[in-house]
C-alpha cells in the first residue's frame, strides 16, 4: 500500500477522536486521524508524525495523520489500511496457496465479515484487526474495550459450526514486535473469548508490517500469546 503527498510534521494536540492540531510546514493545521483508538502512547505532544495531503473541496480537513514516530519505530496509525495489507497478503498467497476467490464485506447470516475467500478446495470467513498498541516489544490489541470485537469472535465460531473455516488475522502495523497477545488489562473480556474461539478452531494469525514514510506492506508472521500470565 503506498501513499503519495506525504509530509512531516509534530503532533501537538487531539481534540477529539477524528481530529487533531499538527504542526505542518511551520503552520498549525486540523487533522482528520484515521484511527477512534486511544493511541494514549502515541499521540503526545512534540511527537513527530507523517501526514497525507489530500486536496478536496468536500472535506472539513486538508490532511490525514498516517504514521507516528515512536522514538526509532515508526508506527502506522491508518485504521483503513489493515483490510489492504491482509488483501494483498491474502492474493500472493498467504493463507491459500492459490486462493481463487477474494469478497470484501461479505454477509454471513445477519453478520458482515471483513472477508469471504476460497481456495484449494477451502472456504472461509476473515475478520481483520489492526494493530498500534505495543509495550517493551509486546504488541497488544485492543488498546480500548471493544464490545465490536467480541461480536466478530462470537460470529466466526458461528461460521465454523456452519462447516466454514474462520479466521482473525492481526496486522500489527509496526516491525520488530516480539509477539502479540490479548490486553488482558484494558478488556479482559477479549482475552478469553479469542482463547475461546481457538480452542473451537478458529485460526489466529499475526502479521507485523514494513512501515516506511509513504508504505505499508504486510512483513513476517508474528507469535500470538493467548495464556493468560
Amino acid at each position: 500500500m503506498i501513499y503519495d503527498n506525504i509530509k512531516p510534521g509534530t503532533f501537538l494536540e487531539r481534540l477529539n477522536r477524528f481530529t487533531a492540531y499538527i504542526e505542518i510546514e511551520g503552520q498549525v493545521e486540523k487533522c482528520h486521524v484515521k484511527n477512534t483508538g486511544r493511541c494514549w502512547e502515541l499521540l503526545n505532544y512534540g511527537a513527530p508524525v507523517l501526514v497525507q495531503e489530500i486536496d478536496s473541496p468536500q472535506r472539513k480537513t486538508s490532511y490525514d495523520l498516517i504514521a507516528v514516530y515512536k522514538g526509532e519505530r515508526l508506527v502506522n496509525v491508518d485504521s483503513s489500511a489493515p483490510n489492504r495489507v491482509f488483501e494483498e497478503w491474502l492474493s500472493q498467497g498467504g493463507i491459500f496457496k492459490n486462493t481463487t476467490l477474494i469478497r470484501p464485506e461479505k454477509r454471513f447470516g445477519v453478520s458482515r465479515f471483513d472477508f469471504y475467500v476460497e481456495g484449494d478446495g477451502r472456504r472461509g470467513f476473515v475478520e481483520v484487526k489492526g494493530v498500534t498498541l505495543e509495550d517493551k516489544g509486546v504488541a497488544r490489541f485492543p488498546d480500548a474495550p471493544t464490545q465490536r470485537g467480541i461480536k466478530h469472535l462470537k460470529d466466526l465460531m458461528l461460521c465454523l459450526q456452519a462447516g466454514f473455516e474462520a479466521y482473525v488475522v492481526f496486522i500489527v502495523q509496526m516491525k520488530d514486535v516480539l509477539y502479540l497477545e490479548p490486553n488482558w488489562d484494558t478488556h479482559p473480556e477479549f482475552g478469553k473469548v479469542l482463547c475461546q474461539a481457538a480452542e473451537l478452531g478458529v485460526h489466529v494469525l499475526a502479521l507485523d508490517c514494513q512501515v516506511t514514510e509513504n508504505s505499508i506492506t504486510a512483513g513476517d508472521p508474528v507469535t500470538v500469546v493467548l495464556d493468560k500470565k
